[in-house]
């Protein structure tokens, strides 16, 4: 089939008409880039309520990685459903949640003995890392250090670790107390103004030399929280030794490493873990989005010796949904027996070359940066004034959109780039030429 085909300038009057009754009746806390009414989609095409076909390079905010209505999730789903909806795992047992335990311990980092918590989102996932860490250590290690940038949700807990925009905690204060922020190693802008070649990772040894030694005592920290790769943020990647030396620096003052996956996990990288990138292996690993292909579900994955929450602490009516979970268990087998893997790094070195070239030629692409198919373009004023170009952002997209490509925006002014890990060449290629197109046309 052509695509991307836009029949109708969007937003069309049925869209028009949707988006005047979404105003009216839905409570607006969200912020949208624009005004996309969906009617239907299939793999990396999304139609809207007009009749228009655009390229997905979203995937429903990184949601979407084995394409949109893969038949073998639609089976999967049909077949749970005429067996039962729903038991709650928190009383009763069934076998669809134990298979997917199986599986996610099979493709997570690390070869010790582990254990599973599920929840329904990626907050829930994070809330429960959050009590797991605190609650092993029996209310001895009190803290929680998390990272400025980093998106965790916007639940309580999941809120007061997140330090990715003001807005997220604005007028909700008191927030969960005992968090402690330290800045994110974001090279391209480093918050302590090193250069990476000189720095020696002062991002970590300041933890060390200025909060533990001013602020808080090591042995009250119970866990680090953190994006292996910022999302909402701005798609940014830590540099190589980063977490090497920071598991360092956990293991030598008996302190966990939660890794939220809930983006870059699910083979969103080219592996199926960020993590795995940098031979790390952290102790707590949560996991959403993509999980179970747009159903509700989020995993709390750890060591077996540290899920030791006692019975009654803490549990989720919906949790482990045997809907969701078997279609979590479809995904896992899609993507290995589909070869996603190797698609996401394959495409995403081949975006990442295109992306640099088009740096090369445009003065308002300060930065490029990518693992697999998890990409930002970060717009700036000029290479001269690399300031963030947040109108810029906008236009890009509403442009991109009118065009008939998805794709969203992250930090101040960054283009996320997050197709299903079933995109084709040729679909990228006429992605990242609207994209160029749409950058051009609102820099004239």
């Amino acid at each position: 089939m052509k695509y991307p085909q836009i029949v109708l300038e969007p937003p069309g009057p049925k869209a028009k008409e949707i988006i005047e009754k979404d105003n009216r009746y839905i409570m607006q806390s969200f912020s949208r880039w624009f005004p996309l009414v969906v009617s239907k989609a299939y793999d990396f095409i999304v139609e809207d309520i007009d009749g228009n076909k655009f390229i997905d390079f979203n995937s429903g905010i990184a949601v979407m990685n084995v394409g949109h209505r893969h038949p073998r999730i639609i089976e999967a789903v049909k077949s749970q459903l005429e067996k039962f909806t729903h038991y709650s795992i928190t009383d009763f047992l069934y076998e669809e949640p134990v298979k997917l335990a199986s599986n996610l311990f099979r493709i997570t980092p690390g070869s010790f003995e582990k254990k599973v918590y599920y929840g329904n989102s990626g907050a829930e996932a994070n809330e429960a890392a959050l009590k797991v860490a605190r609650g092993h250590f029996q209310g001895k290690r009190p803290y929680i250090i998390a990272f400025t940038g980093c998106f965790h949700g916007r639940t309580y807990g999941a809120m007061s670790v997140t330090a990715s925009k003001p807005i997220q905690r604005k007028n909700f204060y008191p927030l969960v107390p005992g968090i402690i922020h330290v800045p994110f190693p974001y090279c391209y802008r480093c918050p302590y103004r090193q250069k990476l070649e000189s720095c020696n990772y002062w991002c970590v040894d300041f933890i060390e030399d200025w909060i533990f030694e001013k602020f808080i005592s090591p042995d009250e920290v119970a866990a680090f929280i953190f994006e292996p790769i910022i999302g909402e943020g701005g798609y940014i990647i830590p540099p190589k030794d980063f977490f090497p030396r920071l598991r360092k620096l956990a293991d030598k003052y008996g302190i966990l490493l939660i890794a939220d996956e809930v983006q870059s996990g699910m083979g969103r990288t080219g592996k199926w873990f960020a993590m795995e990138h940098w031979n790390t292996i952290p102790d707590i690993i949560t996991v959403a989005k993509a999980i179970a292909s747009g159903l509700p579900l989020g995993a709390t994955i750890g060591r077996a010796d540290i899920m030791d929450l006692p019975p009654g602490s803490h549990a989720s009516t919906f949790g482990g949904n045997p809907v969701s979970c078997a279609a979590a268990n479809a995904v896992i087998s899609i993507i290995e027996e589909e070869n996603l893997l190797e698609n996401a790094r394959r495409q995403g070195e081949y975006i990442l070359k295109r992306l640099n070239e088009m740096k090369e030629e445009i003065d308002v692409i300060g930065d490029v940066r990518g693992l697999g198919l998890m990409a930002g373009i970060e717009l700036v004023k000029s290479k001269d004034e690399p300031l963030p170009n947040r109108e810029l952002l906008k236009k890009v997209l509403i442009s991109a959109f009118k065009k008939g490509l998805l794709v969203i925006g992250a930090g101040k002014s960054v283009i996320r780039i997050s197709p299903p890990l079933t995109i084709t060449r040729d679909a990228i290629d006429i992605s990242l030429e609207i994209i160029q197109e749409s950058i051009l046309k609102n820099i004239k």
